[in-house]
């Protein structure tokens, strides 16, 4: 089976990564997506390990259209009997770029009729109840190429289950640990964020240190798709239980907010993972004197504080992180000028995205 995992812009080569170490085949990276083949029991692992894929799509059909008739013609030529049981509740997502059919409203009609119409012929039936499960096929346009799939995830893999609360101007949980992979951080290493809003990024990060599959403790729309064997999902979740390190990490996480460092225990409690919390300006930041990374996701002056606030910050950054010089550090941020600010420049930059808002992790590896 060909597989899509879908991710934010700049992450591809995390998600390419993890598909290589679950044995996937045929791993094609592109811009937000990450092509890949494997087998039903692969599907189940992906589910449960990909850190930084918002979600994997099963492949039903890919072809070129220009126009409704051919995007219906080729959906309905598509073998959904495969797929689809006489009574699925089908519901159908779109979207288009850069292609002659733009009106998604309409692409996402059209596919939805071709389907049922190829469901009533393989089932020799003029009426299709869908009182069954929900299937979410998935219409994807780009310059007139068209991929239809199927929504193996429900909700986004994004959603481990342990962030029940936020603070403002929370950072996902995918690129949380999509930065702590870009710092190369190791369990040999000792990882700190010095502002770290309810914890996603220490987290993240001791998650990857006692090897805890993400998707561990959650379900997925693809447990309902009855051409998939049952016996996937409890040995792939059996493995990954037992995979589970006890070997020690440092890992710390601080912040000037007290109700941020409250959430941030109870987050770390609901994954089963040991960080240090400290209620703490990050002014006074003391970093042992052992090698590290420290990731870092300041205000960008977009809600939390004023531009000049941010600035005086970033500032003051410089001069903490240039103390802790056995430390690399790795911060994320959408202000336009920060290199300028910050007083240096990078050793890397990577482009990412941050709730729609473009910015970029400005690494320093000293």
């Amino acid at each position: 089976m060909r597989y899509i995992a879908t991710c934010k812009m700049g992450l591809e080569s995390t998600v390419a990564m993890q598909l290589k170490q679950l044995n996937a085949s045929e791993v094609m990276a592109y811009d937000a997506r990450v092509y890949f083949e494997g087998d039903a029991s692969l599907l189940a692992r992906a589910l449960l390990w990909l850190r930084t894929a918002e979600r994997v799509l099963l492949i039903v059909g890919e072809f070129a259209a220009t126009d409704f008739d051919a995007l219906f013609e080729n959906t309905k030529a598509l073998q959904w009997k495969e797929y689809l049981l006489r009574n699925s509740n089908i519901h159908v997502n779109g979207k288009s770029a850069k292609s002659k059919l733009f009106s998604v409203s309409d692409c996402q009609s059209i596919v939805k009729k071709a389907i049922v119409e190829n469901l009533k012929a393989a089932y020799q039936t003029t009426i299709l109840p869908e009182t069954g499960k929900e299937i979410i096929i998935e219409v994807g346009i780009l310059k007139d190429n068209v991929t239809l799939a199927i929504d193996c995830c429900g909700a986004g893999l994004s959603r481990r289950g342990y962030r029940t609360y936020n603070v403002a101007a929370p950072l996902s949980e995918t690129l949380g640990a999509g930065i702590v992979m870009l710092s190369q951080f190791h369990k040999t290493r000792t990882l700190c964020d010095p502002m770290c809003g309810s914890g996603t990024m220490p987290i993240e990060a001791a998650m990857i240190a006692k090897r805890i599959a993400p998707g561990l403790n959650r379900s997925f729309a693809a447990e309902d798709l009855h051409f998939l064997p049952r016996g996937i999902w409890e040995s792939a979740r059996a493995d990954a239980r037992d995979s589970v390190s006890s070997e020690p990490y440092e890992i710390e996480g601080s912040d000037i907010d007290e109700r941020s460092i409250a959430l941030c225990k109870i987050h770390a409690k609901k994954v089963a993972i040991m960080a240090k919390w400290a209620l703490r300006d990050v002014k006074d930041l003391a970093l042992p004197r052992s090698s590290g990374v420290i990731v870092c996701n300041p205000p960008y002056g977009e809600r939390l504080l004023s531009a000049q606030e941010v600035d005086n910050l970033y500032r003051t950054l410089r001069t903490i992180f240039d103390r802790a010089d056995t430390y690399q550090a790795n911060i994320l941020s959408a202000h336009r000028n920060f290199e300028k600010v910050y007083g240096k420049r990078a050793d890397k930059r990577r482009k990412l995205s941050n709730g729609g808002m473009p910015c970029t992790l400005y690494q320093y590896f000293r």
